[in-house]
């Protein structure tokens, strides 16, 4: 596994290990290409990512056969072609490693089949979720650094990931008991808790969206959510049961996984899936879950949803009159999302342009901002939409001279280009699904103090300009 960042590429924090390379050359036989050493691992994956050589033309980057569509690349090595090399570049940090692959490597398997990715990329994006919020304290990130290596020891011991919440592990060894000291408590609970038991559920719905306000393009949207408890319970393996409810008439939980704690659970739960339409046959529920938890927060389960319609519809025009651009940005919140926001904003960015030297606008609601660097509009509508449920922005925009320091795009170019929506719902969920607090079961002496939360976040929630063409694949996936 390697990690960095730009500003520490000349020692990125990274790990080796030994026995997975071993079982690589064992897998792969004559096709095995062996990691090459970090200093050239790093040069070659930065060059590969475009953050060096970016405006050079390289044929084995840049050609046209070699188009990425995702997060899976192929760094060139003095031994040969290093594939897959799972890596994307996120807030200035680099977060990459070489899964293993268990067979031969030409030809080359599809990436479906290869599970070290999800592997991979679960533990990476463990480790993001750990290492982001200190992102802009240089302090904290160092402190954070020195421990990580500690915390992967934990995480994937011999190079299998066997717990990606890197935030929930020890920074040190004194916590970890190398044999549980009851013959029942089961490997993943690492330390034993005395107090009050209490239990906190968070269900947490993410909403993707593209949006293109065109007769012959199809609006698309996902929601996908995830349910995150943190158990304090007294017992070597207390056994607790938890049910997500759904209203009359939702449409059901699918795509179900599990965290591997759970005990038991319905067959045709984990059937239902996404990639089929929705009929009769569908498991409706009731989404009971019985398991041991572990000693720390974890997700209990993941699952999608396939919602009628997304949260907020949007439409957006951009016209260029001349050396003058025009927009219209139109905004309705649906009826039956809840009208009370944490945060609530539309980000306007300009790409491939000089910075914003004249501005005129109108907002039927909320206010306008102009960014720093005067190549982005931040929209900022609030905490409620108004009865109408409705907003609306115009504007007239002309630009300066354009810079190297401004924004560009490939895709967005002349008038393609979206509005891109940032919003928080607290105790709310698109699905409705929830945790009924009487509907906790633990199986221990006292009585517990539950505490169930919800939210629906934005994700990837883009609307594109109606008046250009609308690009149906765009790259930053992991925004």
């Amino acid at each position: 596994l390697f990690w960095g960042g730009t500003e520490l590429l000349r020692f990125p924090p990274r790990r080796r290990f030994p026995t997975v390379e071993l079982r690589a050359e064992t897998f792969n036989g004559s096709t095995h290409v062996p990691v090459p050493s970090d200093s050239a691992f790093l040069k070659a994956l930065l060059s590969e990512l475009r953050l060096v050589d970016e405006h050079v033309f390289l044929e084995h980057r840049d050609t046209c056969t070699r188009i990425n569509h995702s997060c899976v690349y192929s760094v060139s090595g003095a031994a040969g072609e290093l594939w897959p090399v799972l890596a994307f570049h996120k807030s200035g940090l680099i977060y990459a490693c070489v899964p293993l692959v268990e067979g031969t490597l030409e030809p080359r398997p599809p990436l479906l089949t290869v599970s070290g990715l999800s592997q991979g990329l679960a533990l990476l994006l463990g480790i993001m979720d750990y290492v982001s919020p200190s992102r802009k304290n240089e302090a904290e990130l160092s402190a954070k650094v020195g421990q990580l290596r500690n915390r992967l020891i934990q995480a994937c011991p011999l190079g299998t990931p066997l717990n990606t919440n890197i935030r929930s592990l020890n920074s040190s060894f004194e916590d970890i008991q190398e044999m549980p000291a009851d013959k029942e408590q089961p490997a993943w609970r690492s330390s034993s808790y005395k107090g009050k038991p209490q239990v906190n559920v968070c269900i947490t719905e993410k909403v993707k969206c593209m949006q293109y306000d065109q007769r012959d393009v199809v609006d698309t949207w996902q929601v996908y959510g995830a349910v995150n408890c943190k158990c304090d319970i007294e017992g070597s393996a207390p056994n607790v049961t938890l049910s997500l409810s759904l209203p009359t008439n939702a449409p059901p939980l699918q795509d179900i996984v599990v965290h591997h704690c759970v005990t038991s659970v319905d067959p045709a739960m984990l059937m239902s899936t996404s990639a089929e339409p929705l009929h009769d046959s569908v498991y409706n529920g009731p989404y009971k879950f019985p398991f041991i938890p572990p000693s720390d927060s974890f997700d209990l389960c993941y699952y999608t949803s396939q919602v009628p319609v997304p949260p907020i519809l949007g439409c957006y025009q951009l016209v260029e009159e001349g050396a003058q651009i025009k927009i219209t940005v139109n905004l309705k919140l649906h009826e039956s999302i809840k009208n009370s926001f944490e945060y609530c904003e539309a980000r306007i960015p300009f790409f491939n342009r000089g910075p914003i030297a004249q501005l005129e606008y109108k907002v039927s609601y909320g206010q306008l901002d102009l960014s720093r660097e005067k190549s982005l509009l931040v929209w900022v509508i609030g905490q409620k939409f108004p009865k109408s449920l409705e907003v609306s922005l115009t504007g007239t925009v002309s630009f300066g001279t354009a810079g190297k320091e401004h924004p560009t795009d490939y895709v967005c170019t002349g008038s393609t280009a979206y509005v891109k929506l940032y919003f928080r719902i607290p105790d709310f969920t698109l699905t409705g699904c929830y945790v009924d607090q009487h509907s906790v079961q633990i199986f221990v002496p006292g009585k517990p103090k539950i505490t169930a939360s919800r939210e629906l976040i934005s994700s990837s929630y883009y609307i594109w300009n109606s008046k250009a063409p609308a690009p149906m694949v765009y790259k930053p996936l992991l925004d």
